[in-house]
């Protein structure tokens, strides 16, 4: 039986990743900080580990690193979900805040894709999906989620093409806006955003799935989100850069 590792698996993306790869066999490590919603979760999937962990936290991943080192319980497809949205104007946003969002979206993600490739590498098998988002390929406006997963777009993209041939797949998934407790917990108001731009949360991860099995690098679930990124490289920057602004202003509280 494979083991897929996914963190931030308690709600939204992460949720479905975890039900899925549950219904597809795949034997799960659960990996979240609400320690109450992660145990009813493998309670609810049958046999899963769980590892409460706060992955901002440079000593609570630790546990986390570990597991994915352990060469006798091999982990077959790492999902690094777990992130925090936007903080804020960057300069009116305190230091601390904006370090624990990079310490979850850029370090953690860093540190665990690091810690499970040399064995997947070894075995010539082996996934990596780090969630990402259509955000991270367009400009943001003034704040550091935008930059944090323009980074982890960017890092699957060079790991990608240097695992090429190695049986070992990795790829960025770059959902739009999706169903998810996301955007409350991050304080911003989506009232504005039409039932269109809307994805659900199954939908992203089957197609992150698929896409995976086609060595697809860049997932992006939606011909209408596909059609988004591709006229953002098309049209002028200062362009993209005065709609991303718009748009940033209208889902501020």
């Amino acid at each position: 039986m494979p083991t897929a590792l996914v963190t931030g698996p308690t709600a939204g993306i992460g949720a479905a990743f975890a039900r899925r790869l549950a219904k597809d066999g795949y034997h799960l490590v659960l990996v979240a900080r609400d320690a109450e919603r992660l145990n009813a979760l493998a309670q609810e999937l049958g046999d899963a580990e769980v590892i409460v962990a706060d992955l901002s936290d440079p000593q609570q991943r630790r546990p986390v690193v570990e597991r994915l080192q352990d060469e006798q319980r091999p982990v077959h497809l790492l999902v690094n979900n777990a992130g925090i949205g936007g903080q804020g104007d960057f300069w009116a946003t305190p230091f601390e805040k904006l370090h624990r969002q990079l310490e979850l979206n850029v370090t953690a993600v860093m540190e665990l894709t690091h810690a499970v490739l040399p064995g997947m590498k070894q075995r010539g098998a082996g996934g990596v999906i780090n969630v990402a988002s259509v955000a991270g390929l367009t400009p943001g406006r003034g704040s550091t989620y935008t930059a944090s997963k323009s980074w982890v777009a960017a890092l699957s993209e060079g790991l990608a093409n240097g695992l090429r041939g190695t049986g070992v797949r990795v790829q960025a998934l770059c959902p739009g806006y999706t169903h998810t407790e996301f955007h409350a917990r991050a304080g911003m108001d989506m009232a504005w955003a039409p039932e269109l731009l809307w994805l659900d949360a199954d939908f992203v991860v089957d197609s992150s799935l698929k896409d995976l099995q086609r060595d697809v690098v860049v997932s992006i679930p939606s011909l209408r989100y596909k059609a988004v990124v591709t006229a953002s490289r098309l049209v002028p920057r200062s362009l993209t850069r005065f709609v991303a602004a718009r748009l940033g202003s209208r889902s501020r509280p």
